[in-house]
């Protein structure tokens, strides 16, 4: 066999394997692969001058907002919905936000558990997810009194944050726990009075409950305002650090798509309807006037972003904030 001959045979193998070679990674590259069917786990960061705040996803629901919302025909909220490219039921976030100051842990609402349906309960999860442990909670601070910022303090009948101190306002703790209250309640929120046996009956006989009446601070530039309507004894908390500012909202807003445009439109949930719709404006109104961050427990995941007022000055718009990876999450000013 001749040199050139050697070399043709050498080089048609070399080809041969190459095209074999090819083909298994092009078939291999195109093989079907299977539907995962979840959703990343539901965390997210920013920074907020030296304090590190992280929203958890509890999951979402559907809800009937054409018959939730108050003061508004259903003809408008479904039309309100449609131009949002969204349905109804509409599917309605449930959020909650750990706020880290560098020595405490602090828990901000702690979602529905089992309470909800199984759509809900997932905020455990994603604050293990998030790097942290039910353990390391050292406070644990209640907007209000409603199943679905509750539900989660407790996992299978004992405290899901065994260390922690759970505080709430007075009033709204006095009025969940009375039971004669439930008699006189709406239809819509009696489940809460169940709820909140169940869920701070633990803490108490533990004596790991803490109340608070008034603007009360929870640790180092975190303090609780009280802001009731929504419900007697509802809670803001507002969390400072070097000039910067986020206002978490508890439940001031269920609707996005409709209460911006409209705060007057009201929820069946509200204690106080008129009451919470005072609030709700005057929250709008120094969230667009300050500039400040705002998160909220209803508002899409993660639910943090600014307050403008709308062009006709009659209403507002939600501005989320933009998504980030390389400014930790933290509003620009300029």
């Amino acid at each position: 066999m001749t040199h050139r001959h050697r070399f043709c045979r050498a080089f048609l193998a070399s080809v041969l394997v190459i095209g074999i070679g090819s083909t298994f990674v092009t078939e291999h590259a195109s093989a079907a692969a299977p539907i995962v069917g979840t959703q990343a786990p539901g965390y997210y960061r920013l920074m907020l001058g030296d304090i590190e705040v992280t929203a958890l996803s509890d999951g979402t629901i559907d809800f009937r907002m054409d018959k939730l919302l108050i003061g508004a025909s259903a003809d408008t909220i479904k039309g309100d919905y449609r131009r949002a490219f969204q349905s109804i039921p509409a599917e309605s976030s449930m959020n909650q936000f750990i706020v880290n100051t560098g020595s405490r842990l602090v828990l901000v609402d702690t979602g529905a558990g089992t309470f909800y349906g199984a759509t809900l309960g997932k905020m455990t999860d994603n604050l293990r997810s998030a790097g942290y442990a039910p353990e390391q909670i050292d406070e644990v601070v209640i907007t209000h009194m409603h199943a679905d910022h509750i539900g989660g303090l407790v996992t299978n009948g004992d405290r899901t944050f065994p260390n922690a101190v759970l505080r709430v306002d007075k009033a709204e703790f006095d009025y969940w726990m009375n039971p004669a209250n439930e008699a006189r309640a709406s239809k819509a929120v009696r489940i809460n009075f169940d709820v909140a046996q169940k869920t701070f009956g633990p803490y108490i006989a533990a004596g790991k409950i803490q109340l608070f009446d008034g603007e009360t601070p929870i640790a180092p530039g975190i303090r609780a305002i009280p802001q009731p309507g929504h419900t007697p004894g509802h809670s803001f908390i507002a969390v400072e650090s070097k000039g910067k500012k986020l206002v978490l909202w508890g439940d001031v807003v269920h609707s996005s798509v409709v209460q911006f445009r409209d705060p007057s439109v009201r929820i069946v949930w509200d204690s106080d309807n008129r009451e919470a719709e005072r609030v709700r404006l005057a929250a709008f109104a120094d969230a667009a006037r300050n500039g400040y961050l705002i998160g909220a427990a209803h508002l899409p995941f993660p639910s943090f972003g600014h307050v403008a007022r709308s062009d006709d000055g009659k209403g507002f718009i939600y501005v989320p904030l933009n998504y980030t990876q390389n400014r930790q999450g933290e509003a620009k000013s300029d």
